[in-house]
C-alpha cells in the first residue's frame, strides 16, 4: 500500500479561511494570456497558477467556462481530446488558470500519446509557481485505473493537488453522493486522509462558489506566506 499524508496542511488552509471569504471570489476578467509546450515559453509574467486536468472526456473545458461565466473561453467540443496545448488564462490579473492537456484519451496514436504525457509532466513538475492541481473526475463512476495511477504519481512527487467530481447533476443527490462516497474510500485506501474534494455541475453552476472560494483561500495564504 502506498500511503501519503501531506493534506493536512491544506485541508488546514481551507478550513482556516474558507468562512471568510465565503462568497468573496467573483472572476470580473479572464484574459488569455498564452500556449505553451514548454514551461520555457509560458507566459513571461508571474502569478500563481491554479491548473486543471482530467480525463479527455470529464468535462474540463465546460467546467472553466462555468467558473469563468465565459463560455467561449475554454474550446469545448462534442469530440474529446481538442486540448493539445497548455492554456494560460489570467484571472482578475492576479492569478492564472491553466488549462491542461486531457490524460487517457484512447483515439490517439502511441506518439501522439506521449507527446501529451510529456506536456503534462514537463509543466507539473516544473512550473515553479503551480499552487494547486485541480484533478477532474467523472463523479458517475468508480475513480480508473488511469485516474488512480495519476493521482498516485501526485502524491509520488508531492504535487499539491484537489478533486473536482464534475457532471453533478447527471445522478439523482442520493447515487451521486453514495458514488462520490465509495470514491472517497478508494482514494483512502492509499492516502491517510483525503485532498480536498468539491462536485460540481457545469450545467447548473454546481460548486462554483466552492472551488472559487477555495481557490481564493489558499491565495491569501500564500499572500502571507510570502510577507
Amino acid at each position: 500500500m502506498i500511503i501519503f499524508c501531506y493534506f493536512r496542511e491544506i485541508n488546514t488552509i481551507f478550513a482556516t479561511h474558507f468562512i471568510r471569504f465565503r462568497q468573496l471570489m467573483k472572476i470580473t476578467e479572464a484574459l488569455f494570456a498564452g500556449s505553451s509546450t514548454r514551461i520555457s515559453e509560458r507566459p513571461a509574467q508571474s502569478f500563481p497558477e491554479f491548473a486543471f486536468i482530467g480525463r479527455s472526456n470529464v468535462g474540463k473545458s465546460s467546467l472553466i467556462n462555468m467558473l469563468c461565466n465565459n463560455k467561449k473561453l475554454a474550446m469545448t467540443s462534442s469530440k474529446p481530446g481538442k486540448t493539445r496545448l497548455v492554456n494560460h488564462f489570467l484571472i482578475n490579473r492576479k492569478w492564472y488558470l491553466v488549462d491542461l492537456p486531457g490524460y487517457g484519451y484512447a483515439n490517439m496514436s502511441k506518439t501522439g500519446q506521449q507527446k501529451l504525457a510529456n506536456i503534462i509532466r514537463n509543466y507539473i513538475n516544473l512550473s515553479p509557481d503551480l499552487i494547486m492541481l485541480f484533478v477532474l473526475i467523472d463523479s458517475r463512476h468508480d475513480i480508473g485505473k488511469i485516474d488512480m495511477d495519476f493521482l498516485t504519481r501526485l502524491g509520488e512527487n508531492r504535487i499539491p493537488f484537489a478533486i473536482i467530481f464534475t457532471k453533478g447533476d447527471k445522478n439523482g443527490v442520493n447515487a451521486r453522493t453514495a458514488q462520490i462516497e465509495r470514491c472517497k474510500q478508494q482514494i483512502l485506501e492509499y492516502w491517510e486522509e483525503l485532498p480536498p474534494v468539491f462536485v460540481s455541475s457545469a450545467e447548473t453552476g454546481l460548486g462554483k462558489e466552492e472551488i472559487l472560494d477555495y481557490i481564493e483561500s489558499v491565495l491569501v495564504q500564500t499572500e502571507n506566506s510570502n510577507n
